[in-house]
């Protein structure tokens, strides 16, 4: 087990469309633990493989620190296959540290995908759980919260964030 590191906006492995996994080996095994320890470490709910730089369609749920009595999940090769109603709530990603924003997600969704002993899962979720499937799918597409923004507040984004840069420089 090894704590992995998280990219950081804008690493361009971010933006990059996860490939689908072929095979669920001891690879894959070995690097959903390494997540699964990686996420706890930096207090997420959920991580995707690219966001430690590896570019497969594999990502880990936790949200049992903020919602009781639920179980971790791991998803691999996840797809939506139905949304529904729209709610608009804060969000963060460890991608970008320290920044929270209001994103319109679907209220409920249905996702399809294999667990890691590579049986096929349908999981419903509404509420935290929603939010964070598609935040996770959203990644292994190769999107960020940023790209989910208003054209203005994306850039407004952006220009605040090549100042924090400049000011760590400084």
């Amino acid at each position: 087990m090894a704590l992995l590191a998280i990219k950081k906006y804008p690493e361009k492995i971010l933006k990059q469309k996860a490939a689908s996994v072929e095979s669920i080996d001891a690879h894959t095994q070995h690097l959903i633990v390494d997540m699964i320890e990686t996420m706890h470490a930096a207090r997420g709910v959920g991580l995707a493989a690219n966001q430690v730089g590896i570019p497969k369609r594999v990502c880990i749920i936790d949200i049992s620190l903020k919602e009781d009595n639920k179980p971790l999940i791991v998803l691999i090769n996840p797809l939506i296959i139905e949304k529904e109603g729209i709610v608009e709530d804060e969000e963060g990603c460890l991608s970008i540290p320290g920044y929270m924003t209001t994103i319109k997600r679907a209220e409920r969704v249905y996702v399809r995908g294999l667990n890691r002993e590579g049986k096929t899962v349908e999981i419903e979720g509404t509420g935290l759980l929603a939010r964070a499937l598609q935040h996770e799918i959203d990644h292994l597409d190769g999107l960020l919260i940023i790209d989910r923004m208003s054209p203005i507040k994306r850039e407004f984004f952006k220009r605040r964030y090549k100042k924090s840069l400049k000011d760590k420089k400084e």
